[in-house]
């Protein structure tokens, strides 16, 4: 079926587009610069950094390309809910483990409650944090071992942590 469009309305559904695109790039870019500057300033390495970013830009894409197919007319508002819904759910549960440990690693930047060189243990693990990253945690155990625990299990405890009691009181008191 072909069928002829105006000027105008050639002009109007083209712009439109772009204001989709380009409005929500710029929100989902600003959601990434938050998360990527608390994920910094918590001490996790720059490939984290980059992921966050990497998945901020799945969203962005996903999100513009629905809701410029929604506009312009090529789907109805139900069939792109409907798609949305439907890869939204198969990527979650793909990924619901990593998601938990992602999630469970930026509350742990957030929280603060462990750092790189703090002395922990967690689930009869002991050692030296060296690494914090989204998904896991790197501990340097006494006898030289490294052994990497998910950040859901950190946060799941018991976590003691040995050097940050000061740190941590401060947090407590305030």
């Amino acid at each position: 079926m072909i069928f002829e469009l105006s000027t105008n309305a050639a002009l109007y559904l083209i712009l439109g587009s772009l204001t989709i695109a380009f409005g929500s790039f710029v929100i989902l870019w600003v959601v990434s610069r938050v998360i990527q500057g608390v994920v910094l300033r918590a001490g996790v390495n720059k490939g984290a950094a980059r992921t966050v970013r990497d998945v901020m830009f799945l969203i962005w894409l996903v999100t513009a390309v629905s809701g410029v197919a929604t506009f312009t007319g090529l789907a109805s508002e139900f069939t792109a809910l409907t798609i949305s819904g439907i890869g939204g759910l198969t990527i979650s549960l793909a990924l619901q483990n990593t998601i938990q440990n992602i999630i469970s690693g930026f509350l742990l930047f957030r929280d603060g409650a462990i750092r790189v060189d703090d002395e922990i243990s967690c689930g009869g693990t002991k050692g030296k944090v060296v690494r914090m990253a989204l998904r896991n945690t790197w501990i340097r155990t006494d006898d030289g071992k490294i052994a990497i625990i998910g950040n859901t299990t950190l946060t799941s405890g018991p976590l003691t942590n040995y050097s940050a009691t000061e740190r941590l009181n401060k947090k407590i008191t305030t």
